[in-house]
């Protein structure tokens, strides 16, 4: 694989504009007409269309420039140096892991390939409860299909590996329905690495296809370089502040001023609600860093006769929203069910066991499968999310109480996903969850998880998604940027990424992010006046 070509640094050898950390010193001061903070979902789609419009780009990034000839499918490799935190991010009481992404491309560079369009479901309620009409299905539609098309996106066509073929299994014995998951890939060769970066190029991730196409158009790319502060009258930004991204306080290092006529903000949530906090952005309504959503994460892993080797293959392939469609939106929590990729650490660290159980546990890693249901918190009256705040260095914490409408959630879905694991063939199953030990039937597993104490830090709940934070809405009392992504208070300013959300999705968020991402960014290059943007597919 190391011979394979290496699209980042053939743009290098060409000449790319990338300056920051190991590419060279960053300017004091730099003037366009555009700066974009965050290469992921959201900033690598609006960076592509503004600079094929014809628009001067300046893409800022806190993580590094990696490629595929630095993914070498090494999880000590790939943890510290691709995620925020080094893939330990945590909720300020520690009760919930999230995995983001720190490098260019974001989380699209690590993520699993899963890509769905927002649920219909979703998109009427955000219409009905915040005022985002426009955003109908049929409305968005069109945008989702032009980025599928971009990134080909499709259903996953190879015969899924045994960890996903568990789910489909599981599913048709109790009359469940599954279907096959798209992917953003092209030329994929079924690894199963994608969490560690892409290693042969076939994940169409903002890193290999909408940054190299900006770059290519002449934008200017600032790698490992933290976006400290907006300078504003409440009414305008005057300029970005940021620094290199390093250890020493930002005091220390040298200050880099970015002046535009425009300033896109794509840092993810958390990220993104924080920049705005650490820059005292107008807030009359009191609702930035309010409402940002997780997808709480619960997982069930089971042991087989036959091998399963979890870690080869396509990661996500199969999944099942039976647990969704059947459930009323604004009821209890519904759940996605999806098969998660297992690799040593990744695994290890999600275990509740300790000392001979864990090793017992370790020892039968080749014939591991595991389940995770997602879910889709935001519309129960009762579910409000969680709140982005400042730790006193200005970095970012999330607040994301796990509430009893949530725990009531996490024990259906344990229980769901036990008797899936049953019903295609397990052995024993083990509820994620610190008082859970493995069962051998379905009747154990049932009456044991009906009697776990379903609180934090005895459930073990993680998260890949968050969303929300910086919400929009059709009115400025309910959120923080207008339907078109522009803020309801700073003229220049428009967020594009997951903090739009008004909830979580109930899917995987990347196309999601991307479809809508898509038809802010066309609207924001009309109302710069630059030329309708021509895509190269």
């Amino acid at each position: 694989m190391s011979k394979l070509p290496d699209p980042i640094r053939q743009g290098l050898a060409r000449g790319w504009k990338v300056v920051g950390g190991p590419h060279g010193p960053l300017p004091a001061q730099l003037d366009c007409d555009v700066v974009i903070v965050g290469t992921g979902a959201g900033g690598g789609i609006t960076a592509e269309l503004l600079a094929r419009a014809g628009l001067d780009i300046v893409m800022v990034e806190a993580g590094p420039l990696k490629s595929s000839s630095d993914f070498r499918q090494l999880e000590s490799e790939a943890y510290p140096s691709l995620y925020q935190e080094s893939a330990a991010r945590k909720t300020a009481d520690k009760a919930i892991t999230i995995l983001q992404g720190r490098c260019v491309g974001g989380s699209t560079t690590v993520n699993w390939t899963s890509s769905f369009r927002t649920p219909e479901a979703t998109l009427r309620w955000w219409g009905e409860q915040y005022g985002l009409g426009e955003l109908s299905p049929e409305a968005m539609a069109p945008w989702f299909a032009q980025a599928e098309r971009r990134l080909q996106i499709g259903p996953w066509q190879v015969p899924p590996n045994e960890n996903n073929e568990v789910l489909k299994r599981g599913c048709e014995k109790l009359g469940l329905s599954a279907a096959a998951i798209p992917r953003n890939v092209s030329g994929c060769w079924n690894l199963g690495s994608c969490g560690m970066g892409c290693p042969t190029n076939a994940k169409q991730s903002m890193l290999v296809t909408t940054v190299p196409a900006a770059l290519d158009q002449g934008a200017r790319l600032l790698v490992e370089t933290q976006a400290l502060r907006f300078e504003h009258d409440g009414r305008r930004i005057s300029a970005l502040l940021c620094a290199p991204a390093a250890a020493a306080p930002a005091s220390a290092r040298p200050a880099v001023r970015i002046r535009a006529r425009h300033y896109v903000l794509s840092g993810g949530a958390i990220n993104s609600p924080a920049l705005l906090l650490r820059s005292d952005a107008p807030d009359p309504h009191g609702r930035l860093g309010l409402r940002t959503f997780l997808h709480p994460v619960l997982i069930s892993a089971a042991t087989f006769g036959q091998p399963v080797q979890a870690w080869q293959g396509a990661p996500q392939s199969v999944y099942s929203d039976h647990f969704l469609s059947t459930q009323p939106i604004d009821g209890p929590l519904g759940y996605k069910l999806e098969a998660p990729p297992l690799h040593p650490v990744l695994f290890g660290s999600s275990l509740p066991a300790h000392g001979q159980a864990r090793h017992e546990l370790m020892a039968d890693f080749p014939h591991t499968q595991a389940l995770i249901a997602l879910l889709r918190d935001g519309f129960h009256k009762r579910s409000i999310g969680g709140r982005v705040s400042l730790h006193n260095d200005g970095s970012p914490v999330l607040d994301y109480p796990l509430d009893e409408t949530v725990l009531e959630g996490a024990r259906r879905a344990l229980l769901t996903m036990a008797e899936i694991q049953f019903a295609a063939g397990a052995q024993k199953v083990l509820p994620v969850h610190e008082q859970a030990r493995p069962y051998t039937s379905w009747a154990e597993a049932r009456e044991a998880i009906g009697r776990l104490e379903m609180a934090p830090y005895q459930t073990h709940v993680v998260s890949a998604h968050v969303m929300g934070g910086c919400g929009l809405s059709g009115d400025p009392r309910l959120g923080v940027v207008r339907s078109d992504g522009r803020h309801w208070q700073l003229d220049n300013l428009s967020v594009h990424d997951g903090s739009l959300f008004p909830t979580s999705i109930g899917a995987n968020p990347q196309l999601s992010i991307y479809g809508l991402t898509w038809r802010l960014a066309t609207g924001l290059a009309q109302r710069l006046g630059a030329k309708q943007p021509v895509l190269v597919s």
